[in-house]
């Protein structure tokens, strides 16, 4: 790999780590411009993965035999990673499991359920994907908890001081998501956790968008929970990540059960595990594990900072060019914010700027992105969106710009 910056702007010169990017789309170059829904995947994270299946496959933690003991090692190297990567504390509070939705289900279904009362409060806010509000939702029709919802502000950022109001003796739960995947607007997460335990009310943080683009220290932040995806960091799908306190986990009933996460079992009683391999039931998904310790090596590489730094290079760049088209309007100006920006365009649906967009080689989202409370929020039915990954160029920011004049000339 080479992550050198390039010094004059600050981008970053990883293209040729992506296979997939160095094809054409309907003739054209493939401009990737969708990482907030998932990120492309580098050699690397492929000939892990692959070199895994070719070499070292076999389930772990059972077998009494070399290729399990060998597979066995390298998956608990991965947590490992992971806990450096975040900053925890112990490995025993980094729990595997398919993404951040089974992540904030298995924190809904297991400290929910355990610990909340019919009337019992959960903070939210307009800004949150789907994944950290249907959860709820649920508990809230089994169980009868009161969900509690933080105003957005115009310019994108939560409204900090109707937080704190929020709060009751009823409270249980601040859940919101660390980076808006619509607007990538970066929520103050120390400041959020600091006024919930002032009222000694546990922090959960939804990482998936700002994992792949910011240092995330969650001792330093002091949440509860942090969940993140694989997939959104560079690496493969079917893998995410739960941190959790080390009291708080152990204190956690199961989420699921079955094989690998007991102690003993009959048919009068059943033991389980200690935390983490109380919440890995069955097998896992151990070669995703493996491409996502090969992602983590990857982003660690070239450094969180820098890819932070060509965030902001090219995030400006768009916002000075798109303030140049007449009738474009970006929905969310607040800042810090990540490489995230969804605009709208006058009289044009963004499914159309989507289209034209990929007819030009373009890949980018069209639609309410999982947050339909936050287009309700700024009364709009949807939003285009385009979204920034370590391999995206100056170059791309302009293919975007003549792109959307065309738009404008075609469906105008």
């Amino acid at each position: 790999m080479n992550a050198a910056i390039m010094k004059n702007n600050a981008q970053l010169n990883v293209y040729a780590d992506f296979p997939i990017l160095q094809q054409h789309n309907r003739g054209k170059p493939i401009i990737y411009l969708d990482s907030a829904s998932s990120t492309q995947k580098p050699q690397q994270v492929i000939e892990a993965i692959t070199h895994f299946y070719s070499h070292d496959y076999a389930n772990i933690h059972r077998g009494m035999y070399e290729l399990s003991e060998r597979s066995t090692t390298f998956y608990e190297e991965t947590r490992t990673a992971v806990k450096n990567f975040i900053h925890a504390n112990h490995t025993d509070e980094i729990v595997f499991t398919h993404g951040t939705t089974d992540a904030i289900n298995l924190i809904a279904q297991s400290y929910g359920r355990s610990t909340f009362q019919a009337g019992d409060e959960v903070i939210l806010s307009e800004m949150e994907h789907h994944s950290n509000i249907v959860p709820w939702y649920l508990l809230k029709e089994q169980m009868g908890i009161v969900i509690k919802v933080i105003p957005v502000t115009d310019a994108g950022a939560l409204d900090m001081d109707a937080y704190q109001q929020l709060f009751s003796r009823r409270t249980k739960l601040v859940a919101l998501t660390h980076a808006s995947n619509v607007t990538g607007v970066i929520n103050p997460a120390k400041e959020i956790t600091d006024i919930a335990h002032a009222h000694h009310v546990p922090v959960l943080f939804d990482g998936a968008q700002a994992i792949a683009h910011i240092l995330v220290d969650v001792q330093a932040i002091d949440c509860d929970f942090y969940v993140f995806s694989g997939h959104k960091l560079y690496g493969p799908t079917g893998v995410g990540v739960l941190y959790g306190k080390q009291s708080l986990l152990e204190a956690m009933p199961p989420y699921q059960g079955g094989g690998g996460m007991i102690e003993t079992v009959s048919f009068s009683k059943t033991t389980f595990a200690s935390s983490p391999q109380k919440f890995e039931a069955g097998t896992p998904p151990i070669a995703s594990v493996i491409g996502l310790q090969a992602a983590l090596q990857y982003v660690n590489a070239i450094g969180i900072e820098n890819i932070f730094s060509h965030d902001q290079f090219l995030l400006n760049n768009v916002e000075h060019r798109f303030a140049d088209i007449s009738g474009l309007r970006i929905i969310g100006l607040a800042k810090p914010k990540l490489g995230v920006i969804s605009f709208v365009l006058d009289d044009v649906h963004p499914h159309d700027v989507s289209t034209v967009l990929d007819h030009e080689g373009i890949a980018i989202r069209a639609g309410h992105h999982c947050a339909m409370p936050l287009m309700e929020r700024f009364r709009i039915p949807a939003t285009a969106r385009i979204s920034f990954g370590v391999y995206n160029t100056q170059q791309d920011i302009d293919a975007v710009v003549n792109a959307i004049q065309l738009a404008k000339r075609l469906l105008t």
